[in-house]
């Protein structure tokens, strides 16, 4: 009798905490949050107003790539998917940005510059049988600027954005390759 109460005190107390961290983080991939992976939001929300650092420490934002499709791509140096999923960033950078796409690399390694740039230096990355450099803007990140995105859960999370600033998807985790890259081309 005992062991049963606890259990299921035990399921009331991690129901609650579920339904919390439903409420207090909706990026979670709740449907309808537009985070699951390959879920299109229900309501496109605005581009957060939040100023980074590129490596050569200018600001960057987001409104400075009004007019773009964006694909913006939080990663860390230690993170394996993020290195599987990097040279389908590389290509998507090269195919679509004469269309009017490019992918902000928001890199979320806390040595920052340090860990960063010996990284570009020295990885090339299987692109269709070539090996290449990451070719798109690699920007400093944090969890603060994290939080200012809505939070990121883990790594690598994708947030694309139309030309007009609106996130419409949210994907946590490795991307689907031939799923983003419809949801890229729906969009330009």
């Amino acid at each position: 009798m005992k062991k049963g109460i606890l259990i299921a005190a035990g399921v009331v107390a991690l129901l609650a905490v579920m339904i919390w961290a439903d409420h207090k983080f909706p990026a979670a991939g709740t449907p309808g949050s537009g985070s699951s992976a390959g879920s299109a939001s229900a309501t496109p929300t605005d581009a957060p107003t939040v100023t980074l650092k590129d490596l050569n420490d200018k600001d960057v934002n987001l409104q400075q790539y009004k007019g773009q499709v964006v694909l913006v791509n939080f990663w860390a140096t230690w993170c394996a998917p993020c290195k599987v999923e990097i040279p389908w960033m590389i290509e998507f950078q090269k195919k679509y940005s004469p269309r009017g796409f490019t992918i902000l690399g928001v890199s979320m390694d806390e040595d920052g510059k340090k860990a960063i740039e010996p990284f570009l230096d020295k990885e090339r990355f299987d692109v269709n049988g070539q090996k290449e450099p990451m070719n798109y803007p690699i920007l400093l990140g944090s969890d603060a600027i994290g939080e200012k995105f809505g939070g990121i859960l883990g790594l690598p999370t994708s947030m694309l954005f139309t030309r007009d600033g609106k996130k419409v998807r949210t994907i946590v985790g490795l991307v689907d390759h031939d799923d983003i890259s419809k949801a890229i081309e729906s969009l330009l």
